[in-house]
């Protein structure tokens, strides 16, 4: 929580440091969506970071949301599912490639063991293939963890960000190791409930919900947003283990809840859902100068023509 005589706030995120949600929370500073002086807090898991602000223990956590290699990241999805309603209110986009870390010395056929976080692994799988022929793979909880057990000799060597080399004095032997050039991993910023932010115009929503176990119940759910022309820009669905609604499907819809057609789209979802999480609104983050990567989705209909029309109906009406 908040420093009681500065009022500086407290981020958690997925440490140890030299992760890239790391990363992203200095890139969140250096845009001024976070002070300067706030006060880092790494946590072993994205669901231990969210649950530190739930608790009131953290201001904000910085979470890893979905992979453009491996798609979404269930942690991440299942902890903002589960427990008492939490706002994404900004997103950033943190490239990634990484580096091969050992101890110094070791050499590439001294590995055994190669250690990494496992969404990391599969952005890295064709390189080890290549590579690294019969090591045993050993899940890290953390890119930067990865690099702190190979520095305590519990694994050969890692995959993570050249700064968890510097941190934990490994040398590389590669770098700039990705499977798939360009790739990214989105980060969100995530608080209490609260203000929404301003609509930009290039803007996303987040929604959770689930249904009720019955033909045809998501069909209809889409058609919320499709019979109003607001599109989608990911979608995902997670196991429940509840009887009556076993998934919960997580949307991105792009626009905000500002704009006619989204909020319409939203209050029929809400009517269409066993139950729905609003997950917040917020402007979208890109890659390039020209807003190209991630593709924007189509813009939100505007409604304002049809409505100016339907209020000169009734007011000729009352003449």
């Amino acid at each position: 929580m908040s420093n009681a005589i500065t009022g500086t706030p407290t981020v958690a995120f997925l440490g140890p440091r030299g992760t890239f949600t790391e990363q992203a929370l200095h890139d969140l500073i250096a845009a001024g969506h976070l002070p300067v002086d706030c006060r880092s807090t790494p946590v072993h898991s994205p669901r231990i970071a969210l649950d530190k602000v739930r608790a009131g223990e953290a201001d904000y956590a910085v979470v890893a949301l979905e992979s453009v290699v491996d798609g979404p990241v269930a942690q991440t999805e299942d902890a903002l599912a589960n427990g008492s309603r939490l706002q994404v209110i900004r997103e950033t986009l943190v490239p990634i490639v990484f580096s091969i870390l050992v101890r110094p010395g070791t050499q590439l056929q001294d590995i055994k063991t190669f250690t990494t976080h496992p969404v990391a692994e599969a952005q890295v799988r064709s390189w080890v293939r290549d590579h690294l022929h019969n090591v045993d793979f050993i899940p890290a909880s953390s890119n930067a963890a990865a690099a702190q057990a190979v520095a305590e000799g519990k694994a050969d060597a890692a995959a993570a960000p050249a700064r968890a080399g510097e941190l934990f004095a490994l040398e590389a032997l590669a770098e700039g190791v990705a499977d798939m050039k360009g790739a990214f991993t989105r980060f969100v910023l995530v608080r209490q409930p609260g203000e929404i932010p301003a609509r930009t115009g290039d803007d996303r929503t987040g929604v959770i919900f689930t249904l009720k176990n019955e033909p045809s119940s998501l069909m209809t759910a889409l058609a919320e947003l499709a019979t109003r022309g607001v599109d989608m820009s990911r979608i995902s669905s997670r196991p429940t283990h509840r009887e009556g609604s076993p998934y919960s499907f997580h949307v991105g819809i792009v626009g905000h809840i500002e704009d006619d057609s989204v909020a319409e789209a939203l209050a029929g979802l809400k009517r269409s859902t066993h139950e729905l999480r609003f997950m917040g609104s917020w402007p979208r983050a890109v890659l390039d100068a020209d807003g190209r990567i991630p593709p924007a989705g189509h813009t939100p209909p505007d409604y304002a023509e049809s409505k100016e029309w339907v209020r000169q109906l009734l007011h000729r009406s009352n003449l």
